[in-house]
């Protein structure tokens, strides 16, 4: 069964959430949901998850899993609110794991904070399989980006998180803590040995001046124009190329808010003794 899929993009981060579907009235998992966040006056607001849920509403679909592709660094998870709203089972690679350790760390979240996996409701291992309805999905771990980093392959569609761009865009930085740019080329090739014609979408996409965002290219278009990996482009010259382009890059202006949530699958930080919740800013330290 070749699986259904519904595209959101939202332009303050750039990101694309994914509905895959079996069928409607059938049964359908999200992929990296947004929740919308306003750093100046540090409010959230669910706009663009209501997107999700009014389609989940008009396709008349049931949600089983809320699937993160890792711990983004750009945006907050909404992941929580939809499954307060329309169900599913939080769900990411078992490596968050080192994740969590690490931020923990630099947070300085203190012993209360787990770095055992909680509170997402499913560590998924590479080649673990699950079901959305009547189809099957499977995990691949593809770090690089991220030591947690996973796709899921579901039917002749994956759904790559930051492993892969458009090809006009080319890759994702390697620059954060657990990153490595060699890993990430291996792992992007692992994904570009699947058939020329199985859809990639991707979690984000930066348009060059003359087109608007896209999320959906093929493993073929992929390996013949790829700017970071096309298959004349070898290991040492991605990892020389991207060592190089991110030398450049400043850190994602959402990082410290969006990592300090997402490493708790999309909850906010605990309230404190007057009710309130807070995000730590650690200063001088990135």
């Amino acid at each position: 069964m070749k699986p259904l899929v519904a595209s959101f993009f939202e332009p303050v981060t750039m990101t694309f959430s994914h509905i895959v579907y079996d069928a409607p009235g059938g049964e359908a998992a999200i992929v990296d949901p947004v929740l919308d966040y306003d750093p100046r006056s540090g409010r959230t607001c669910t706009l663009s998850a209501q997107k999700l849920v009014d389609f989940i509403h008009a396709q008349r679909l049931s949600v089983t899993w809320l699937l993160e592709t890792h711990a983004h660094a750009d945006h907050l998870s909404a992941a929580p609110w939809l499954q307060a709203t329309v169900g599913g089972r939080i769900a990411i690679g078992a490596h968050i794991r080192e994740v969590q350790a690490v931020f923990g760390r630099l947070f300085n979240l203190g012993a209360d904070f787990a770095t055992d996996g909680r509170p997402f409701d499913q560590l998924f291992n590479d080649g673990d399989t699950f079901r959305i309805g009547a189809l099957e999905a499977e995990v691949l771990h593809v770090p690089g980006h991220t030591p947690a980093d996973v796709a899921y392959r579901v039917g002749d569609a994956v759904f790559v998180g930051d492993t892969l761009f458009m090809p006009d865009v080319g890759s994702a930085r390697c620059d954060f803590p657990g990153g490595d740019a060699a890993t990430l080329y291996r792992s992007a090739r692992r994904l570009l040995a699947l058939p020329d014609e199985t859809r990639l979408f991707m979690c984000h996409d930066y348009p060059p001046a003359g087109r608007g965002p896209v999320c959906e290219t093929t493993v073929g278009a992929s390996r013949s124009a790829n700017l970071h990996l096309r298959d004349d482009i070898d290991e040492a010259r991605f990892v020389a190329l991207r060592h190089a382009r991110d030398r450049t890059l400043p850190p994602p202006a959402l990082m410290l808010p969006s990592v300090q949530v997402n490493i708790r699958a999309g909850h906010l930080p605990p309230p404190e003794d007057n009710g309130q919740r807070y995000l730590k800013i650690p200063l001088n330290l990135l």
